[in-house]
């Protein structure tokens, strides 16, 4: 089904080439030297041009700042997973310590508890 439809549109797609391409040759008489006018680029021709390399430039700047902002949020990204990571582990050490001290805590209540049965 892909080739089928590959190879129809290239057959549709060749004239269309083939029609860009083709050749007119020029005849040339040998009493002449240039019977042409040179053509010269017209001021229209020459601001479209700058307008073209205006706006060109504009988005390479727009470009540029477009990448430093990327840069600068890729920095603070870092700092705040750096911060996140460090006070993730931070409160898993902080967890671990509040599970010792409460186990402490019980062992001396199930001591003094021990205590008051030996007592009686």
């Amino acid at each position: 089904m892909k080739e089928t439809i590959l190879i129809s549109c290239m057959l549709l797609a060749a004239p269309i080439a083939m029609a860009q391409d083709t050749f007119t040759p020029i005849t040339i008489s040998a009493n002449t030297q240039s019977a042409t006018p040179v053509a010269t680029p017209t001021a229209e021709e020459t601001i479209g041009n700058g307008n073209i390399q205006n706006a060109i430039s504009q988005i390479e700047n727009a470009q540029v700042d477009i990448r430093n902002q990327l840069l600068d949020l890729k920095t603070k990204f870092a700092d705040v997973d750096a911060q996140y990571v460090s006070y993730k582990n931070e409160r898993k050490a902080l967890k671990k310590q509040v599970s010792i001290t409460e186990k402490r805590l019980k062992s001396l209540d199930r001591a003094k508890e021990k205590m008051r049965k030996n007592v009686i």
